[in-house]
């Protein structure tokens, strides 16, 4: 199985890129956040990779991050949900916005994404919200955001994490009350 592919974006468009290695230039599907984590093309970029192997065809799927590829994967686990709606998730939602909606059962949000109907995004709570809710199947975080605004206001990515004890795992607040929470670590340290 091809697990990465590393060498230079030759091509990008909404859904696909092409990366060269040594020559040998791959096609490779997608998500939105991905392909704005690339950059321009003639650099050199490297992706985590899912191959799909069907009857009459063969399809890779690229990530920027572990947690999309992981994301994604267990996506497809999901009855009803293909690669291609798998891939308009990853493009609505990040991973740790996925992994809160389906820890908080939020529907809504995920019936509104385009390819995603109301059945689907129940079928996605109901088959997957143990496996986010457990922590040991994915790595994913549902704190992620409040991780990623503690770095961007200039913390350690170590610091981030340690702060994100400070919140209750299984907590629907919004994300400004989180980060509020996290704050109050840094003062009692």
């Amino acid at each position: 199985m091809i697990s990465g592919i590393e060498g230079v974006l030759r091509y990008k468009s909404h859904d696909a890129v092409v990366v060269d290695v040594n020559g040998i230039s791959f096609r490779i599907r997608v998500p939105t956040s991905t392909l704005s984590d690339l950059g321009p093309t003639g650099k050199r970029v490297h992706l985590h990779t899912h191959l799909m192997v069907k009857e009459d065809s063969l399809a890779l799927f690229g990530f920027a991050s572990d947690e999309e590829i992981r994301a994604f994967e267990l996506l497809i686990g999901v009855t009803g949900i293909g690669p291609k709606a798998a891939l308009a998730v990853l493009s609505a939602l990040n991973p740790a916005r996925l992994a809160l909606a389906i820890t908080s059962g939020d529907e809504a949000l995920l019936s509104s994404i385009p390819g995603v109907g109301r059945k689907t995004a129940g079928r996605i709570v109901l088959e997957l919200r143990s496996k986010f809710e457990q922590g040991d199947s994915i790595i994913i975080h549902p704190h992620d955001d409040v991780r990623a605004a503690l770095i961007s206001l200039g913390y350690t990515a170590a610091e981030a994490s340690n702060a994100m004890a400070a919140i209750p795992v299984d907590s629907s607040l919004p994300l400004e009350d989180r980060v509020k929470l996290a704050l109050k670590h840094f003062a009692s340290s």
